[in-house]
C-alpha cells in the first residue's frame, strides 16, 4: 500500500473487512444507517477522482454523511484535502473489484478510469472495475436496501450513427478495439443495474455522462479540455487528433453534479438511463481556438492522426433530463473554461515550485 499523508488521518486507521484501510471520521459504523432518515450515509466509489471529489463536497454541503472509497488508480488524495473540515466525511482505500461491506443508505458508483490513456493502460482491470465492481456494489445495495447510482457514459453509444444521441439509441460500439474495455464494460454494467432492479427490486439510477470538465481534472488525463489547457499554459503545441472537425459537447462539472443529485432523488420509477451533458456542440478546432484566446497563449495548433474508434460526433439529447429532472446545464463554455484554466494555472505553479525545491 502506498504511504498515506498523515494529514489525512484525522481520527484513526483501522482494518476494513475487505483488507482496505478506513481513514478519517468514520464514527458509529455499527448503527443502523436508517435510524436517522434526515441524514443519509452515502458511499461514493471513486470519490477521490475528478467527478467523485466534487460529488463528495456537494453531498457534505447538503448535510449528508459521506464515505469515499478509492484505490487511487487515477484518483488523488489532494482532491480530498479540502473535505477534511467535515466531521461527516470518511475515506476508505479500497478497490471495488473486491467486495466491501459497510452500512450505507445510498451508493454512487463513479469508480472507473474515464480517459482513454488511463483505461487503456490496464484494459482487463478496467473491464473488471465496470463489471465486477458494479456487481459488488449492487450486491451491497441489495443487502442494505440502498438506492444505487451508476456513472455510465456517452461511450456506450460508440461512434454514433444517430445525432444527437437519445437514450433509446443502442449505439455503434466496436467490441474488439482499444476502447472496448471501457465502452463494453460500461454497457455490461448498465445491464447488471437493469437486472438487479428487475430481479431483486434494487432501486437503480443510471446517468450517461457526456464530456465534462472543470477543476480537479488531472493534468495528464489525456482528455481534450485538460490537454489543450495544459499545452496552452506551457506554450507547447496544441495537438488535435484528426482534422478538428469532430464535435463534442462540454458540460461544466457543477452542472453535472446537480444532475447527479436530481437523478438520485427522482422517483424510483425513473430507472432507465438518463443522458446528462451539455447539448451545446463545438468542433475540437473551435475548442482549441477558445483555449488559446482565453489563456493568451502563443501555442500553435498541430494535427495528428485520429485514434482508432474515436467518435466523430458527440452531443446528448437531454429531453428526458429536462422533463423528468427539470435539469439542463446553465454554465456557458467560456465561463467554465476560465475557471478550469485558473485551476490548472495554480496546479502548474505548485508543480513548478515543488520541482524548484527538489532541484
Amino acid at each position: 500500500m502506498r504511504a498515506v499523508d498523515p494529514a489525512f488521518v484525522n481520527t484513526a486507521m483501522v482494518s476494513a473487512s475487505s483488507g482496505g484501510c478506513i481513514l478519517g471520521a468514520f464514527q458509529g459504523a455499527g448503527r443502523n444507517p436508517r435510524q436517522n432518515q434526515s441524514k443519509r450515509r452515502i458511499l461514493v466509489a471513486g470519490g477521490a477522482g475528478f467527478l467523485g471529489s466534487h460529488l463528495c463536497e456537494r453531498l457534505l454541503n447538503d448535510g449528508q454523511e459521506v464515505i469515499c472509497i478509492d484505490n487511487f488508480s487515477t484518483g488523488r488524495l489532494e482532491n480530498l484535502r479540502h473535505l477534511l473540515r467535515f466531521d461527516a466525511f470518511s475515506f476508505v482505500r479500497h478497490d471495488i473489484v473486491e467486495p466491501i461491506d459497510l452500512p450505507i443508505d445510498e451508493i454512487y458508483n463513479l469508480a472507473c478510469p474515464a480517459s482513454p490513456p488511463h483505461y487503456q493502460a490496464d484494459p482487463i482491470h478496467t473491464t473488471k472495475t465496470s463489471v465486477l465492481g458494479s456487481l459488488n456494489l449492487l450486491e451491497l445495495a441489495a443487502r442494505s436496501n440502498a438506492r444505487i447510482f451508476q456513472a455510465s457514459t456517452s461511450e456506450v453509444y460508440g461512434d454514433p450513427h444517430v445525432h444527437p444521441q437519445p437514450e433509446s439509441y443502442w449505439g455503434n460500439v466496436n467490441p474488439f478495439g482499444p476502447r472496448s474495455c471501457y465502452d463494453e464494460g460500461k454497457r455490461c454494467a448498465e445491464a447488471l443495474f437493469h437486472d438487479f432492479h428487475q430481479q431483486y427490486g434494487v432501486q437503480t439510477k443510471i446517468a450517461r455522462i457526456f464530456n465534462t470538465y472543470g477543476p480537479h481534472m488531472r493534468a495528464d488525463d489525456g482528455r481534450v479540455v485538460s490537454n489543450f489547457i495544459v499545452q496552452a499554459l506551457k506554450g507547447d503545441d496544441i495537438t488535435i487528433y484528426g482534422d478538428g472537425a469532430q464535435t463534442r459537447s462540454f458540460c461544466y462539472v457543477d452542472d453535472l453534479i446537480e444532475g447527479f443529485v436530481r437523478l438520485m432523488r427522482a422517483p424510483a420509477s425513473l430507472d432507465a438511463p438518463v443522458n446528462l451533458g451539455n447539448p451545446g456542440e463545438f468542433t475540437v478546432a473551435e475548442l482549441a481556438e477558445k483555449v488559446i484566446a482565453l489563456t493568451g497563449s502563443s501555442s500553435k495548433i498541430v494535427y495528428l492522426p485520429l485514434p482508432v474508434d474515436d467518435p466523430r460526433q458527440r452531443r446528448p439529447d437531454i429531453s428526458v433530463a429536462k422533463r423528468e429532472l427539470n435539469w439542463e446545464p446553465s454554465i456557458q463554455l467560456a465561463y467554465g473554461l476560465k475557471s478550469t484554466i485558473a485551476y490548472f494555472e495554480r496546479l502548474l505553479a505548485r508543480s513548478a515550485g515543488a520541482f524548484a525545491e527538489v532541484a
